[in-house]
């Protein structure tokens, strides 16, 4: 399946549908995983479910299910819903008139009549899911392709640089950082990159003794083969290549499930200190990107294989899933916050606070969209 995929990847070179198809392909796979974690907890609590659908829009095909669902394809592949029995629309807004009408055994069905704790759980069940996929698509690959190690060796220290202040020598192993054990050269360039202008306290090796360095990692602007722009920390130190100092490791089903667990929670850690960072004018909001820049960088992970894809699949759906528990109306989170309330109260909002919180929502969202796609555009335009 992958070498086939690649290929007409490859044959569509770099033009707009080079982009396209694998936007879609992983944009598909997350929304789809999503809406099914809603779908399944919906069924589990007695809910009916109307409608799962891939997109927004003018439907492209369809079918129905033996429970009277319609699964569909709609024109705007630019997420998914699932409707439930008594929505008024794809938002999940309750339909006031038909709910007012409903019998006992409708009310039974209708997602607005169930328990807090069921819409609570049919609710988180999406994002959840977008958690779980992240871990299995993280876990399948170091199944199949094992564990790099790298050694924490430094084999090169730049001249002027943070390191070569701090006192860096070639040879010298890096132990911990912070007191937190580091295993290997990924460690130590992920906690250095998200350092920047924080002092580190970083234990080293050198000939068989142990040293305490104190070093600031430099903000740099780094371009990675695509000319794609960062801004991490940097010390100023390279990795050694020699062959004992790069290993692979076969992973045991279990060690890879724990392993994708982690690289799930490095994502979480990473978005949100990125966001705080944000707030408090430590990192550049022009990092945030929308469906133009997340359909660059799709067509630009093809090239390199589909495993490459698959993993940026996992990020994005590790990302989505975050997104969606922020307690904005509108999104997961928002729902979730107005099913907090009602659990404290003893009663859900008014009709008129829960439109007036949507259409906030709505604005915010809106809002964000708007600045995504902006920075997208000044991205393209200046790459």
């Amino acid at each position: 399946m992958g070498s086939f995929f690649l290929s007409h990847i490859h044959a569509l070179g770099g033009g707009v549908a080079g982009y396209v198809v694998p936007f879609l392909f992983v944009l598909s796979l997350v929304v789809f995983f999503h809406e099914l974690g809603h779908f399944l907890v919906a069924r589990l609590c007695g809910v009916r479910v109307l409608t799962f659908s891939i997109g927004f829009g003018p439907e492209l095909a369809g079918f129905n299910d033996r429970y009277g669902t319609r699964w569909k394809i709609a024109a705007i592949p630019l997420g998914g819903y699932v409707k439930f029995f008594g929505d008024e629309n794809a938002g999940s807004a309750p339909d006031a008139s038909r709910l007012q009408t409903m019998n006992e055994g409708d009310r039974a069905l209708s997602f607005h009549f169930q328990p807090v704790r069921k819409r609570a759980a049919i609710v988180v069940a999406g994002p959840l899911a977008n958690f779980l996929l992240a871990i299995v698509i993280f876990a399948g690959i170091f199944m199949i392709y094992g564990k790099q190690t790298m050694s924490a060796r430094v084999d090169t220290v730049q001249a002027d640089s943070v390191a070569a202040t701090a006192g860096f020598q070639p040879g010298d192993i890096v132990l911990a950082i912070d007191g937190q054990p580091i295993d290997n050269f990924a460690d130590m360039q992920r906690i250095v990159g998200d350092s920047a202008d924080r002092t580190l306290s970083i234990k080293v090796e050198r000939n068989g003794s142990q040293l305490l360095l104190k070093a600031t990692p430099a903000l740099k602007e780094v371009k990675d083969s695509f000319g794609n722009v960062r801004r991490i920390g940097i010390l100023g130190i390279t990795r050694s290549m020699a062959p004992g100092d790069v290993k692979y490791q076969p992973v045991s089903p279990v060690q890879a499930i724990w392993l994708g667990g982690q690289e799930t929670w490095f994502v979480v850690d990473r978005t949100l200190s990125y966001i705080g960072g944000v707030i408090v004018g430590r990192e550049a909001a022009d990092q945030l990107g929308g469906p133009i820049r997340i359909a660059q960088i799709s067509g630009q992970v093809a090239t390199i294989g589909f495993a490459a894809l698959v993993h940026l699949a996992a990020v994005l759906s590790v990302s989505i899933g975050l997104l969606n528990l922020f307690p904005i109306p509108l999104l997961d989170g928002g729902h979730l916050l107005f099913y907090s309330i009602e659990a404290v109260r003893g009663r859900p909002l008014s009709e008129r606070a829960q439109e007036v919180g949507f259409r906030i929502g709505l604005a915010i969202v809106v809002m964000l969209m708007i600045f995504a796609t902006f920075n997208d555009i000044v991205h393209l335009t200046t790459s």
